[in-house]
């Protein structure tokens, strides 16, 4: 190795040791829900919080729903608030199989030709066109994506370390918004693989 090399390593490393390292958030199956259909499925009641979550305004409420396909059921589904336009079931591709629902990898939103599937409660129930399997991406604030040098829309490549396995993930959406917070966010089929667990985190592949 020459100098030049040396340097232009040098300048490598201090550069991926500058950046700010992404929390990674492991996102389990759970459900939005219009006011609408969560009338339907909770009527007389009230969308009450379990526990906020990482993003602000948005949190886990006391509610859950059984989600059903055709080969089998999965249960006690939970539903994040507050309500949005839009219900959207979010599985991962294990869980759609198990029963018996082919869910596309979505962003969060992306619903035309998504499959319909039932959801419901012991007081009602509603048919969902809004399954998917979410595609992974990263909340991040406007600073955040300044100091990353990324901006909406981009797709990047994060390097996650776990014991006794290395993983980059590729094809990850940068989602940049005033209010957000720096988290990237994973299925659970996609965390199982890389062992990843509570306090992991990943930094941006620069190439």
């Amino acid at each position: 190795m020459n100098e030049e090399e040396l340097r232009t390593l040098i300048r490598k490393i201090i550069a991926e040791e500058s950046q700010p390292v992404i929390p990674i958030g492991v996102s389990n199956h759970h459900i939005h829900l219009t006011k609408e259909d969560f009338a339907i499925l909770f009527p007389g009641q009230e969308m009450t919080i379990k526990a906020p979550l990482k993003q602000p305004g948005e949190f886990a409420s006391n509610r859950t729903v059984t989600v059903v396909g055709p080969k089998g059921t999965i249960e006690r589904v939970r539903v994040l608030g507050p309500c949005r336009t839009h219900s959207q079931v979010e599985l991962s591709r294990t869980e759609g199989r198990q029963i018996g629902v082919a869910v596309p990898i979505r962003m969060s939103g992306d619903l035309a030709g998504t499959p319909v599937i039932t959801v419901k409660t012991p007081d009602g129930q509603v048919e969902i066109q809004g399954a998917i399997a979410a595609k992974r991406h990263i909340h991040m604030s406007d600073k955040d994506a300044e100091n990353l040098g990324v901006k909406k829309g981009d797709l990047v490549k994060v390097e996650i370390e776990t014991e006794q396995r290395k993983t980059i993930y590729d094809d990850v959406v940068v989602r940049p918004d005033p209010k957000f917070v720096l988290e990237m966010h994973i299925d659970t089929d996609e965390a199982n693989a890389a062992n990843v667990g509570k306090g992991t985190v990943g930094r941006l592949v620069k190439e």
